[in-house]
């Protein structure tokens, strides 16, 4: 058979599935303070990945104006919180666009968007390729963010008020991990010690799967 004739035999539909199956889909995970910033820079840069969080698709859409811009703008303007709804749908359009694979950063925040997030990706013949989630212990996150907090000068970063933020996690956000886990795409990752060595560590996890 000539190359020609096995090229004929793969639709286009089924080269796209194909590459879009390939693509890395990686979730970001940890408490405030755990260092999913730094990492996400590293994660993105080594795989070429699309970096979507959900503030700054907020500020994207409402800068080019899109319709649903318009919409989130005069629901900020009038003072209310972005539904899940319309996160949902900036999320949806996001993955619509790339092309390139996503690292997810800020969702999902419940086990409820963690299933949203799952339907999202088979619509576009995607799969979620896995969750690093940075493993940090409650003392030493509550250490970050007062030290954070003498940077950013914010007087509402107090201990009792960080402590509240641990405790929102805890109780809505953490059980997402389950969730992966039961799934089988949860790599933990020690999120303690030198960063450079934290990165390999997670390239050895993700090269790994």
């Amino acid at each position: 058979m000539s190359h020609s004739a096995i090229l004929f035999m793969y639709s286009p539909l089924e080269t796209t599935n194909t590459y879009l199956g390939m693509m890395k889909n990686i979730v970001i995970f940890g408490a405030p303070g755990a260092g999913k910033g730094t990492q996400s820079d590293f994660i993105v840069e080594r795989y070429g990945l699309t970096h979507i969080s959900t503030g700054d698709l907020l500020r994207k859409e409402i800068a080019d104006q899109t319709p649903l811009g318009l919409r989130i703008k005069s629901i900020m303007d009038a003072g209310q919180l972005v539904s899940d709804d319309i996160v949902v749908e900036m999320i949806d359009n996001a993955i619509a666009r790339d092309t390139k694979g996503i690292l997810f950063d800020g969702f999902p925040r419940t086990v409820a968007q963690a299933e949203t997030l799952d339907r999202l990706l088979a619509k576009h013949d995607r799969t979620l390729t896995c969750m690093v989630r940075l493993d940090v212990p409650r003392e030493e996150l509550i250490r970050r963010m007062l030290e954070r907090a003498k940077v950013s000068g914010r007087s509402d970063d107090n201990e009792e008020t960080i402590k509240n933020r641990l405790v929102e996690y805890e109780n809505k956000t953490l059980p997402v991990a389950s969730y992966y886990e039961k799934q089988g795409k949860a790599v933990d990752i020690n999120g303690l010690g030198d960063i450079q060595r934290i990165s390999q560590d997670i390239a050895n996890a993700i090269d790994a799967l």
